[in-house]
């Protein structure tokens, strides 16, 4: 007897948005009682499913590296389930970090945020672009004088790790999350690009999720800067890219192999675990939707809805 398969489509609600899943039933493939939801996307990329770890394989990870804004919150208030999940975590002897590419908060910002949503979390839990861009600038330009267009947080924290700032005369250029941004720092930093310095960015991200929906980030900080001077950045440390991935193994002494990078983005969060020899879990509480994936090149190994619906399969 000729097998037949049925399709038909489901919409999930995660957090406050919708997400259409087509769900395939038939030839051994079931719904699972409810706990399964398929995702089939069409054409050449293999179909992917949701809530799904069959293979085992959050069970080997020893360090989870979380991204924050659209993965364990949105602005002071937690997506379910997250401090359940970062709680099995520890449970389990396993940790976890914050791996953001916000860098217009210092990690002490950070930690006060979490310990007023009731998450007691110290620096040592808390990686930043703006972290790994100071460690590439004492690298690679040690004693430079360095024109920030960034906000008050970030230049206190160049300057107590010793980064030379300079608004007249820089050598290099620095762009962060600037939310301070004014005409006249567009085209201050418009000028020193189109002047031709070494021109570094902490991370890429074209958005910053917040409550109330997307504020512009800085990536779309880098579209008017290339608008008017001609350059996009030389060096971009963040997510996706391996600079801050460099920094994160450094600072929490664990193999490649064995961390996770759980995130919202694909093209930043996802990509930056898949290039750069880490694992990758997508969730659909934030910017990217099944509908992003069918049409991306970047294949997570794992797509869930939140991280709530990791916990089970932890360990």
């Amino acid at each position: 007897m000729k097998c037949r398969r049925h399709f038909f489509t489901l919409t999930v609600r995660v957090g406050d948005r919708m997400h259409k899943l087509i769900h395939v039933d038939g030839c051994g493939e079931t719904g699972g009682g409810g706990k399964l939801l398929g995702g089939l996307l069409q054409g050449r990329q293999k179909p992917v499913k949701v809530n799904e770890d069959k293979g085992g394989l959050l069970r080997g990870i020893e360090c989870f590296a979380l991204d924050m804004d659209g993965t364990v919150y949105l602005g002071e208030r937690w997506i379910d389930g997250a401090k359940d999940f970062l709680e099995a975590i520890e449970r389990l002897g396993k940790r976890y970090v914050f791996v953001t590419n916000n860098s217009s908060k210092s990690p002490e910002v950070y930690v006060e945020k979490l310990g007023r949503m009731g998450l007691e979390a110290g620096v040592d839990k808390i990686i930043t672009s703006g972290q790994a861009a100071i460690a590439y600038l004492k690298k690679h330009y040690p004693g430079k004088r360095v024109f920030l267009l960034g906000n008050d947080l970030l230049k206190q924290e160049f300057a107590g790790e010793g980064i030379y700032l300079e608004e007249e005369r820089p050598e290099v250029v620095v762009t962060a999350f600037d939310t301070t941004l004014d005409y006249g720092k567009m085209c201050k930093v418009c000028d020193f690009v189109r002047g031709g310095l070494p021109y570094i960015a902490t991370h890429p991200d074209y958005n910053c999720p917040t409550e109330e929906g997307f504020i512009p980030d800085a990536g779309a900080i880098h579209a008017f800067i290339h608008a008017s001077a001609g350059r996009y950045p030389d060096r971009v440390i963040g997510k996706p890219n391996g600079d801050i991935i460099d920094y994160l193994v450094e600072r929490t002494g664990a193999a490649k192999e064995k961390i996770v990078m759980v995130g919202d983005r694909l093209y930043t969060d996802i990509a930056a675990g898949k290039n750069n020899g880490l694992k990758g879990v997508l969730v659909l509480s934030g910017e990217a939707s099944l509908k992003d994936l069918e049409e991306s090149e970047v294949r997570p190994d794992l797509v869930f809805a939140s991280v709530k619906e990791m916990i089970p399969f932890l360990g």
